[in-house]
C-alpha cells in the first residue's frame, strides 16, 4: 500500500503534482497518514519506512515553498530576517544605558547598534496570561487603534501562510504635535518557540500601498515583542519590546529619543488598562 501510494504520489503523478495545489496536499496527506499508521503497527518502523519518511518531508518542503509565489517567498524570509536579526540585537547584555524607569517597574533601555542606529528596548512584567496578550498583538492586532491613542489604525494587507503578514500601521501625532503623522508599511513575523512567543518586523515595499499625501512613510525595523511567562509566576508575562525606527523628516535627535521611550511606556499602560477593564476572549474549541 505504502509503496503504490509513494509512487502516486511523488512519482507517475508528479507532473499533476507540480501543477495542482490540492492533489499536492492529498500527496502529503496520504503520505503522512500511512507512514503514522506503519509506525504504530510495530515496535520500530523499518529502514524502508525511515527513507520514504525522509523523502516525503523534502517532497512536503518543496511542495510547500511551490504554493507561494517568488515574492510572497521574499516576505516570509524578510520577517525571518527582522526575527533573527532583532533577536540577535537583544541576546547582547553590552552597552544598554537607561533611558526611562517607572514606579513600578517598567523600563526602557537603549543603545546604538552597528548599520542599525538607535533601538529602544521596553522591559515590563504584565499581570496576564501570555495567551491573553498574544490575543491582543497578533490575532487581534487590527482593533490596537481602539485601547493605544498612539495608533490610529493598523490594517491587515496580506496574509502569507500562517506567521507572516503585511500591514499598513497609521500612528497617532505625537502630544504637542512635535511628530506629524507618520504611516508604516511592515512585515510581521510571529513565531512560537516552546513557552516564548516572538513577534518581529520590519520595513517593506508593498505596491497597493503606495505614499499617501499629508503623510510621512517612516520605516520600522528590525523590531521585535518576546512575550513568555514570568519565572515562578505563570499567570503573569514577561514582554520585552525592542524598537527600532527612522521616523524620518527633520526632527532633533533629543525630540526623536523623548517620543519613542515615552511611546514605549505608554503602550504598557495602555495594554495594562486595556486588559483590565476588558473580559478574556472566550475559549475556542
Amino acid at each position: 500500500m505504502l509503496q503504490a501510494t509513494f509512487k502516486l504520489c511523488a512519482g507517475s503523478s508528479y507532473r499533476h503534482v507540480r501543477n495542482m495545489k490540492g492533489l499536492r496536499h492529498q500527496a502529503v496527506l496520504a503520505i503522512g497518514q500511512e507512514l503514522n499508521r506503519r509506525a504504530l503497527g510495530g515496535p520500530t518502523p523499518s529502514a524502508w519506512i525511515n527513507q520514504v519518511r525522509r523523502r516525503s518531508s523534502l517532497l512536503g518542503s518543496r511542495l510547500e515553498d511551490t504554493l507561494y509565489s517568488d515574492q510572497e517567498l521574499a516576505y516570509i524570509n524578510q520577517g525571518e530576517e527582522a526575527m533573527q536579526k532583532a533577536l540577535g540585537i537583544l541576546s547582547s547584555q553590552e552597552g544598554w544605558k537607561k533611558e526611562n524607569q517607572q514606579a513600578n517597574g517598567d523600563k526602557v533601555l537603549s543603545k546604538v547598534v552597528p548599520d542599525v542606529g538607535k533601538v529602544f528596548r521596553l522591559e515590563v512584567v504584565v499581570d496576564q496570561p501570555m495567551e491573553r496578550l498574544y490575543e491582543e498583538l497578533v490575532e487581534r492586532m487590527e482593533a490596537m487603534g481602539e485601547w493605544n491613542p498612539n495608533v490610529k489604525e493598523i490594517k491587515v494587507l496580506q496574509k502569507i501562510g500562517k506567521d507572516t503578514v503585511i500591514t499598513h500601521e497609521l500612528a497617532a501625532e505625537s502630544a504637542g504635535n512635535l511628530v506629524g503623522p507618520r504611516d508604516f508599511v511592515s512585515v510581521r513575523c510571529a513565531k512560537r518557540r516552546g513557552s516564548t512567543c516572538v513577534l518581529a518586523g520590519m520595513a517593506t515595499q508593498f505596491g497597493q500601498m503606495p505614499e499617501q499625501k499629508g503623510v510621512i512613510r517612516a520605516e520600522h525595523g528590525p523590531t521585535c515583542m518576546v512575550l513568555h511567562p514570568l519565572a515562578g509566576s505563570p499567570s503573569k508575562t514577561k514582554l520585552t519590546w525592542l524598537l527600532s525606527i527612522d521616523l524620518k523628516g527633520w526632527l532633533p535627535k533629543t525630540i526623536i529619543n523623548k517620543v519613542l521611550s515615552q511611546t514605549q511606556v505608554d503602550f504598557a499602560n495602555h495594554l495594562r488598562k486595556h486588559l483590565e477593564s476588558s473580559p478574556a476572549p472566550e475559549a475556542r474549541c
